[in-house]
């Protein structure tokens, strides 16, 4: 009985030593900037974006506002494995704009203008392009904009 508690002691020592000398590998968190264009001429996007809602990235010129309903934002994620970074990311998109679409209806909006990327909460701001983060297992979006009402 000792003998097979100490051997038992024994290889916990050496796999907690190993453990503990073995090289840390760091997480895999990458940013990319995605084409909006390509994201919302995807046939998901096109299928389910309501034509009555317009959304307008960075600095795109609108027309005036009459109503603003505040700012609000838009953080999505989805899995990542199994799928490019970029699938990934058009996903999330998708799934941003549509969570922005909801809340555009709910307030009696018809636009979200001024979108910008906010991944960790750093803002992006493009007319043509989002910013995406992806991870070994997830990718994500965030977007900040304001819903309005156009004149």
């Amino acid at each position: 009985m000792k003998a097979g508690y100490a051997a038992l002691i024994g290889t916990a020592v050496v796999v907690l030593a190993g453990i503990s000398i073995a090289p840390r590998s760091a997480a895999r968190d990458t940013k990319n900037m995605w084409p909006i264009a390509e994201a919302l001429s995807a046939p998901e996007a096109q299928a389910q974006l309501n034509r009555g809602i317009r959304f307008y990235f960075g600095d795109s010129p609108h027309p005036p506002v009459a109503r603003s309903f505040g700012v609000f934002q838009s953080n999505k994620k989805t899995r990542g494995v199994g799928r490019s970074d970029k699938q990934a990311c058009d996903w999330t998109f998708l799934s941003a704009m549509l969570a922005f679409q909801q809340r555009a209806v709910e307030m009696g909006a018809d636009a979200v203008v001024r979108i910008e990327s906010y991944y960790r909460r750093v803002p992006v701001s493009s007319a043509t392009e989002y910013e995406c983060g992806s991870g070994a297992l997830m990718s994500g979006v965030t977007f900040r904009g304001e819903v309005v009402k156009l004149r």
